[in-house]
């Protein structure tokens, strides 16, 4: 077992005092890509449906929504954010920041620190355990973290039936004006190389069987188990789980090998019905789970990237969140409003025809 230094607790409790999500309207169901590539067979289909970003649409547009969002709930002077960290694997622009136009966007700017960050599906939740040192250690009063994807899958591979777009944002600040205080954090990472995408590729490959184990479920349970163990706690004394999600299954399984049950992780499972959001999967899961949670209650969220690593926090909730989660959209208000399309639309959109 890792020393107790391991565990990553701020000098100065923080905690989010604002969040948002965004899902972008469009639907593309899995028996549409499985009438496309599968000769109609669906059967057993771990997503029912996924959400496509429009053509106006982009990492950039849906997270301005996202912390806009997050910006209502937090009811705070912009100008007061001195970080705003994307964490993405799709970003717009190959040369040129995605976070420096957020900031513009919701007025964060000049005076404040902006970057983006990768570790595939976990780059937002690694920008949010740099968000709690930022404010932490006092060097900012308010930091913004956002996960948010346009992910995208080779046509007819896996992928294609789960990679999907959206994300959430995060306003880390003072304990005393958080809805959900952020006790610890802990992070667990290995190079073990389940999934990447080389510079000029235009798909990324992964590892097959081999993105379970020793990936997926290695890193989740580890960074799950010392986290409870450092904090003398069991799956029993949290009400709420929230587990990376690159399909149902994985989720549902590594939360049966922690001891959680299915009632626990419910409301943060989102992936049967908008897919793997990568960056942004876990955080995501996250605001659906603040949107009807209690004062009182403890959740626990763990992300996972490929490469691999994951991050695992210990949030327990306040009394302020009552006072301030109607103040923007709701997940399931996002997920409710949605336009199917067939696979013909969805290769427009998603730049899958090659026209030069």
């Amino acid at each position: 077992m890792p020393s107790s230094n391991a565990l990553l607790q701020p000098a100065k409790p923080v905690g989010i005092v604002g969040y948002g999500a965004y899902v972008p309207r469009y639907r593309l169901l899995s028996k549409e890509v499985a009438r496309i590539w599968a000769g109609g067979r669906s059967g057993g289909l771990p997503i029912k449906e996924k959400a496509v970003p429009g053509l106006d649409e982009d990492v950039v547009t849906m997270s301005i929504e996202a912390a806009r969002n997050a910006m209502k709930r937090a009811g705070v002077d912009p100008a007061e954010i001195r970080a705003v960290w994307v964490g993405s694997e799709s970003n717009p622009y190959a040369v040129k920041p995605t976070s420096t136009i957020v900031a513009e966007a919701i007025g964060a700017v000049p005076n404040t620190q902006a970057a983006d960050w990768e570790f595939a599906c976990k780059a937002g939740t690694e920008a949010l355990v740099a968000a709690m040192a930022l404010v932490g250690s006092n060097m900012a009063h308010y930091a913004m973290a956002i996960g948010m994807d346009t992910a995208q899958g080779k046509p007819g591979d896996a992928l294609e039936y789960t990679a999907a777009a959206g994300g959430a944002a995060y306003i880390v600040g003072p304990a005393e004006e958080s809805l959900a205080v952020i006790e610890a954090s802990y992070s667990y990472v290995t190079d073990t190389p389940d999934f990447w995408r080389r510079e000029g590729q235009k798909y990324p490959e992964h590892g097959q069987r081999f993105t379970g184990e020793p990936a997926y479920f290695k890193h989740i349970t580890e960074a799950a188990k010392f986290l409870m163990e450092a904090n003398g706690t069991t799956a029993k004394d949290y009400n709420w789980a929230i587990f990376h999600q690159p399909n149902t299954k994985f989720p549902q399984r590594v939360a049966s090998m922690l001891g959680f049950t299915p009632e626990q992780t419910e409301p943060g499972l989102l992936a049967p019905v908008i897919g793997n959001t990568y960056a942004g999967a876990a955080l995501i899961g996250l605001t659906s789970t603040l949107d009807i949670a209690q004062p009182g209650d403890r959740i626990l969220l763990v992300s996972f990237g490929s490469g691999a690593g994951s991050d695992a926090f210990d949030i327990h909730v306040t009394e302020r969140l009552l006072e301030r989660r109607e103040l923007a959209t709701k997940t399931q208000d996002y997920i409710a409003r949605r336009t199917e399309i067939d696979y013909a639309t969805y290769a427009r959109y998603r730049g899958k025809i090659a026209m030069k």
